[in-house]
């Protein structure tokens, strides 16, 4: 399988890049490195089977160039962390949409296949637990900024569905639940990573808000073989939950995070407004029905929250380490 990913030097697309390899693909990521690295692919620059363009998915004949040469597309550029899209909605709407709408536009020409990568924030506001893929959409009041995100990927799916129905287009859309593990950063607001830096430097776990709204974390290990197990299968569904059922407050997280650490970090608590302005929203609950991609693929988390936790304090001390010239990273699997 010849394989493109856009994004792919991000966190999730570095993994699945080298998901695929290990499976005996080619692949090609394209990545404009807007919040993606290069060293999160250094370690496969050098295999035969595995090249990267450094550019953007808005480079209209070079990605109809790529998709051309593929035979799947992983879609997974975005602009993605609250930080990021509270701070620059503009920049948000325009990398998500249009760049989807240039995907679909080159794969539409040799119905190539394409998995979108959507998130569990189109779910917004909803309070019905857990979410199923056909629930209806709550999103909140344009004024906050927040928001932008969800309605650029709620955009996004509706394009992929119409595609599909008016061009037949063979498209997949997964619905990401708060994925982690090595080599994500907490620079635009993932908490599990920033939350660990903090305790592995001894200074404070900084919650946003009371800390009492719930997320589920999601093995990055566990999402890309999901990505890439639907990739395989035909399936009559088109949209896909795809993280953890194991539902936690971010109290608990921090927790958590000290306990595996041992560190003595004080918690601070710090409200929304101070950090991202006025007018912002939380979703006080997000906690995915994983029934369809279960009976589809099989699909099990195979990490608790503590095993993950674990893995990405020992990923983020080597890293520590390996800045100060004392040893490697640690393998990310």
């Amino acid at each position: 399988m010849r394989a493109l990913i856009t994004g792919g030097a991000g966190f999730i697309g570095s993994h699945l890049a080298e998901k695929l390899i290990n499976r005996g693909s080619e692949v090609s990521v394209l990545d404009d490195l807007s919040t993606g690295s290069v060293a999160n692919i250094s370690h496969l620059k050098r295999h035969p089977h595995f090249h990267y363009v450094i550019e953007s998915v808005m480079n209209r004949s070079l990605l109809a160039e790529m998709v051309d040469d593929c035979d799947i597309v992983f879609h997974l550029a975005a602009a993605v962390g609250v930080r990021l899209i509270v701070e620059s909605p503009v920049r948000t709407l325009n990398t998500n949409v249009h760049g989807t709408e240039l995907v679909l536009e080159a794969a539409t020409k040799k119905k190539k296949r394409v998995v979108i990568a959507s998130t569990s924030e189109v779910y917004g506001k909803s309070n019905k637990i857990p979410f199923h893929e056909d629930d209806d959409l709550l999103i909140g009041s344009p004024m906050c900024a927040r928001w932008s995100y969800a309605c650029s990927k709620a955009m996004d799916e509706f394009l992929a569905l119409s595609y599909r129905r008016e061009r037949q287009l063979p498209v997949l859309i997964a619905r990401l639940f708060n994925t982690v593990g090595p080599r994500q950063i907490g620079t635009y607001g993932m908490v599990l990573p920033r939350f660990v830096s903090s305790a592995l430097a001894g200074t404070p776990l900084t919650i946003y808000g009371d800390g009492n709204q719930t997320r589920c974390f999601g093995w990055v290990g566990d999402v890309v073989s999901a990505l890439v197990g639907l990739a395989e299968v035909e399936t009559v569904d088109v949209v896909f939950n795809i993280g953890s059922d194991e539902e936690v407050t971010i109290n608990q997280l921090a927790a958590v995070v000290k306990d595996v650490t041992g560190s003595d970090s004080p918690i601070v608590r710090v409200r929304y407004e101070q950090v991202y302005g006025m007018h912002f929203e939380d979703m006080s609950r997000r906690v995915p029905d994983l029934s369809r991609i279960r009976s589809a693929i099989g699909y099990i988390p195979s990490k608790s929250l503590r095993q993950i936790v674990e893995a990405v304090a020992a990923s983020l001390a080597g890293r520590k380490k390996d800045d100060l010239g004392m040893t490697e990273l640690v393998s990310a699997d």
